[in-house]
């Protein structure tokens, strides 16, 4: 496919971090966009600029009548693990089944699916390969690998079809979990973590991520029509890159850890009662070491991030306190990765550091 060709792109989930991140990169490089999603896309440098429906997955009429035209469906729509199980299940299951569906009748040229290294569950070794077995934790990590089942199922069929897993991705605009690293540096606190903060712990960049995207997307079919780990190549533990935000904010604050075992067992009855932001698969991955290899994107796909965890971090967090007062507005929280998630029962623990 050629890359100075425009290209018509079908995003589901566009409003979203990573959808509105991608919007913005294909736009610079002068491709046609359709946004399908269940929230409004209000962002006003782009809104004029696209083709955006309101609308959900899982009904098929709105997906029929946002894919008309579309050549490369790019598949970002998901109900993140904070949604109830069965909103998940029936979002990142049968939501993709009918996106797949519909892209299969409509004959379009490729289809990237945007998985999880969340597919991996907690690994028992490092670095992840794509070839290693997939045990989803918990109903977003069932449904992430069920979902992936069934893309395996249309590549078989004949759809050239690639699924991307990558790590966190993070960047300007990326609130959710980080949101509250970011507050509690500006406000002048230590940050915990769990475990000693001494393990490795890999992070993405958005804008590398759109990049290994584009290059799924313009790459000849032979070459993309696989499974692919996307991460940032430079990562430290937390001790370093959350300590690299601490150093930014200037109060001489510092990443402090806290005893993983007890520590977790306070995390889960607080999920249990629904008073906890952090869910199963963060609590439990968060003090052992978490990266995968990207030497297969490297090789075949050419991808080279730009990106180490400390810079996508500290982007991130000059994004937030340019934007702090605004955010304000939105104390409430939610479940997307645009807005800052709910502290619950950890906004105490700020007393303590």
């Amino acid at each position: 496919m050629s890359e100075g060709k425009p290209l018509h792109f079908f995003i589901t989930g566009g409003s979203g971090f990573l959808g509105i991140n991608l919007i913005r990169y294909l736009l610079d490089r002068g491709h046609l966009i359709t946004n399908l999603d269940l929230v409004e896309f209000t962002y006003p440098d782009c809104k004029d600029r696209i083709t955006s429906y309101q609308g959900d997955i899982r009904n098929r009429e709105d997906v029929v009548k946002a894919m008309q035209g579309a050549d490369i469906v790019i598949h970002c729509a998901a109900a993140l693990p904070l949604y109830p199980p069965e909103e998940i299940y029936s979002t990142d299951i049968e939501g993709t089944r009918i996106v797949l569906e519909e892209a299969q009748k409509h004959g379009v040229d490729r289809f990237i699916h945007i998985s999880s290294t969340a597919v991996y569950g907690i690994p028992d070794h490092h670095p992840l390969v794509e070839e290693d077995a997939l045990q989803g934790v918990g109903a977003y990590g069932e449904a992430k690998v069920a979902a992936e089942k069934l893309c395996l199922d249309f590549r078989d069929q004949g759809m050239c079809l690639s699924i991307v897993r990558p790590k966190s991705f993070i960047g300007p605009e990326r609130l959710g979990i980080f949101a509250m690293l970011y507050e509690w540096a500006a406000e002048g606190h230590n940050f915990p973590t769990l475990g000693t903060g001494d393990n490795l712990y890999q992070y993405l960049d958005v804008e590398d991520l759109c990049d290994a995207i584009y290059l799924l997307a313009t790459l000849p079919k032979e070459k993309v029509n696989d499974t692919f780990n996307i991460g940032a190549k430079e990562y430290g533990t937390p001790k370093t890159d959350f300590g690299a935000v601490l150093d930014a904010a200037g109060y001489g604050k510092r990443v402090i850890p806290i005893p993983a075992k007890p520590a977790i067992l306070i995390l889960r009855m607080l999920e249990k009662i629904g008073v906890s932001p952090i869910y199963k698969w963060i609590y439990e991955t968060l003090p052992e070491e978490s990266f995968v290899s990207i030497e297969k994107a490297e090789k075949v796909l050419g991808y080279s991030p730009k990106y180490s965890n400390i810079d996508a971090l500290l982007r991130n967090y000059k994004w937030y306190l340019e934007n702090i007062e605004e955010l304000k507005k939105n104390e409430q929280g939610g479940v997307t990765h645009r807005v800052p998630w709910k502290q619950g029962a950890l906004s105490l623990a700020k007393l303590f550091f």
